[in-house]
């Protein structure tokens, strides 16, 4: 009787130490000394501490101090603490730390540079898009205005 608990511990104990993601997530990791060159797609975390020239489509994208990442980055948000050059495109925020680079063709949503950041080269403010079922229909504006007029007409 004992002894089933006791395996059954150590058997816990053991897959604890064991490095397991989250199911659903995918996380892309470049680390310090490491040079890739190629794409990256459908990732929802990619942090690059080393070098890579990469297209990349990302939900969450952070270069690290040691990070250096060039080409065509297409991410939610992005956090740069060493170097990115390219055309990026941030649909959410772009961060730029202390130390961070930023130079090519930017395109973001919303900005943050904390003292000592850099950005350089082409840059762009992108509007948040509506989907069209977000907008009124031209039937819902003519009957809004209608009812502005019903209602000056009654006065």
């Amino acid at each position: 009787m004992f002894e089933k608990n006791k395996n059954k511990s150590e058997v816990k104990e053991s897959n604890m130490d064991v490095f397991r993601p989250s199911k659903g997530s995918s996380k892309v990791i470049i680390g310090h000394g490491v040079t890739l060159k190629g794409e990256i797609t459908k990732a929802d975390e990619a942090q690059v501490d080393g070098v890579a020239d990469v297209t990349i489509k990302t939900d969450n994208l952070v270069v690290g101090a040691t990070g250096k990442i060039s080409g065509n980055i297409d991410t939610h948000n992005a956090d740069i603490w060493g170097e990115a050059n390219g055309e990026i495109k941030v649909s959410g925020t772009l961060t730029i730390q202390e130390a961070g680079l930023v130079a090519g063709t930017i395109e973001y949503q919303n900005l943050q540079i904390k003292l000592g950041g850099k950005i350089n080269g082409d840059i762009k403010v992108s509007d948040k898009i509506k989907n069209i079922s977000d907008t009124p229909s031209k039937k819902e504006d003519s009957a809004s205005s209608k009812s502005l007029q019903d209602s000056i007409s009654n006065k």
